[in-house]
């Protein structure tokens, strides 16, 4: 198994729909999900599972939801 990775996601948030949306696409991936943290203005979020399916994560979390608006990403080594 890979090490964990964090993601920072700014922007517009609807916590119940961008968490709901992130926890899907993590079950569709088979990795692991941990939620640290989530406001209307940033959401943080621990990964891990293949380096591959983590990648498509984070791509379809960029996009997220269409009611939340993701403005940047950060992520790093958890």
């Amino acid at each position: 198994m890979n090490p964990p990775v964090h993601f920072l996601f700014e922007g517009a948030f609807d916590c119940d729909s961008f968490l709901g949306f992130a926890r899907h696409r993590a079950d569709r991936l088979d990795i692991d999900l941990d939620v640290n943290a989530c406001s209307g203005t940033r959401v943080s979020l621990s990964v891990c599972g293949q380096e591959a399916l983590v990648d498509m994560f984070e791509m379809a979390c960029s996009l997220g939801p269409t009611d939340c608006i993701v403005m940047d990403v950060t992520r790093s080594d958890a």
